[in-house]
């Protein structure tokens, strides 16, 4: 019984392998017009790796809760926890930001023959990621709330990406994913965030009162609405609007915090 939670978490490893299949085998299709320019199809395919990464952010869930549930909680589990989730939620977001940078240079001229150089920063969000899980095992000090946002958020929010470009009817916003300085900066900034001190919430409801969960219950409210109204563009709405009422709300609770 006690190796069940650590075969969740193992689950969440082997999404996170499966996301990074379909990243590399996404079938991304450049093609040529007579002119010579350049331009990117990108097919259904790669939208499965944003499944599978949700798809491991919510067994990353239920694997604490069944420690819980069978009493089975660990220093192993908690560091297989952390391997996994550099897996799902850094080196497959880092592909997924990879091919978003490939795609932006193919609409260039002679953007095919760049230097793999220009796509390599693409995998600090990776690096970025294993330095938080690394330095947050380590500090058992916080319980209720996260220093810098959590590596799964940071890997969800890239994972809306290939549904907003896919799906979107709008063109500002697959333009704005296909442009190279949007995603440098992109980059610069979840890994800022992942490995900030920034005092956030964690969405974990210790009691039924309003007033100690009232962030949480506006950013439920908000959540709802965006996903109604925006679809997958709600995703980094939602990210945003976290960031903030974890801000606006923090001298409202313990300065405590959880690691993840």
């Amino acid at each position: 019984m006690k190796q069940i939670p650590n075969i969740f978490t193992l689950l969440n490893l082997v999404f996170g392998c499966l996301a990074i299949i379909v990243i590399l085998q996404n079938g991304i299709v450049i093609q040529y017009n007579p002119d010579g320019a350049q331009f990117v199809n990108v097919p259904e395919k790669i939208w499965m790796a944003s499944l599978f990464i949700a798809i491991a952010a919510v067994i990353d869930f239920l694997d604490g809760f069944v420690a819980r549930l069978f009493k089975a909680t660990s220093e192993m589990g908690k560091q297989l926890d952390s391997l996994a989730d550099v897996v799902s939620f850094g080196v497959a977001p880092s592909l997924i930001i990879y091919q978003f940078l490939r795609m932006s240079f193919a609409k260039e001229e002679d953007g095919l023959d760049i230097s793999i150089l220009w796509l390599l920063p693409s995998l600090f969000i990776a690096a970025a990621g294993a330095y938080r899980l690394a330095r947050f095992n380590l500090d058992q000090s916080q319980e209720y709330g996260f220093k810098g946002v959590p590596i799964p958020a940071a890997g969800l929010l890239i994972a809306s990406f290939p549904l907003i470009y896919w799906n979107s009817e709008s063109t500002g916003m697959v333009n704005l994913l296909l442009n190279k300085w949007f995603l440098y900066g992109l980059i610069i900034v979840i890994c800022w965030l992942m490995v900030s001190k920034l005092p956030l919430m964690a969405l974990k409801f210790n009691d039924l009162s309003i007033k100690s969960n009232l962030p949480k219950l506006i950013l439920l409210g908000i959540s709802l609405v965006a996903i109604l109204l925006l679809q997958w563009i709600a995703v980094p709405i939602i990210f945003i609007v976290y960031i903030i009422l974890s801000l606006i709300f923090k001298n409202n609770r313990n300065d405590i915090y959880s690691t993840g």
